[in-house]
């Protein structure tokens, strides 16, 4: 089997040269979040969840679809969200099971959760300078990266529309049966608000 991280076969190997390109981005994710980390006394997964319940449907706010989300263990998204609601930064809504509860952010949360917006802002600038025609390979790889990833189950959750009940194939494009488009491969979506899973 190939060893991606051995430089002779990088040499010849553009498979192994992509494996490394984006463990090399998966730390420059990881230091942007740990500057953050440690300005706000908060863990990177902490801040993750922060930005996530700020940014999707309260259906998705509980510790089971969390956990899920971030392919983590319920204990630890548990222990995660101890520690935020500890600081006051998020609330917690409990329905008619009081083991199972909403979580929302607070007025303190909703304010520290837009202070940790631009985190990315290196990664954003660095795509940025890239062409249109660039930008939209280097999307169209990731998109189907993602997707068998999570057809191979080494990721849980995906809203993306090839996963989607609304998703259909139209000859080399694509259609949307919930907004009534046609969409071109920069319009396929990583995370939609729409989404509802293909029965399998």
């Amino acid at each position: 089997m190939a060893n991606s991280f051995d430089p002779k076969i990088q040499v010849a190997d553009l498979t192994s040269k992509v494996v490394v390109g984006i463990e090399r981005l998966s730390e420059v994710f990881r230091v942007l979040l740990w500057e953050k980390a440690k300005e706000t006394g908060l863990s990177p997964i902490q801040i993750q969840l922060l930005l996530f319940i700020r940014h999707h449907d309260r259906s998705l706010a509980n510790v089971s679809h969390l956990s899920r989300e971030f392919n983590l263990k319920k204990p630890t998204i548990s222990d995660a969200i101890k520690v935020l609601y500890e600081k006051k930064l998020i609330e917690k809504e409990t329905g008619e099971d009081a083991r199972a509860y909403t979580i929302l952010l607070s007025t303190v949360g909703k304010k520290l959760a837009s202070k940790l917006e631009g985190f990315d802002m290196p990664l954003r600038e660095s795509i940025n300078g890239l062409d249109s025609p660039a930008q939209e390979m280097l999307y169209q790889g990731l998109v189907k990266m993602i997707f068998k990833l999570n057809q191979a189950g080494i990721i849980d959750v995906q809203r993306t529309c090839f996963g989607c009940t609304f998703y259909t194939k139209k000859g080399t494009g694509h259609y949307c049966q919930y907004i009534k488009k046609d969409l071109s491969d920069s319009q396929i979506r990583l995370d939609c608000e729409d989404f509802q899973l293909t029965a399998s």
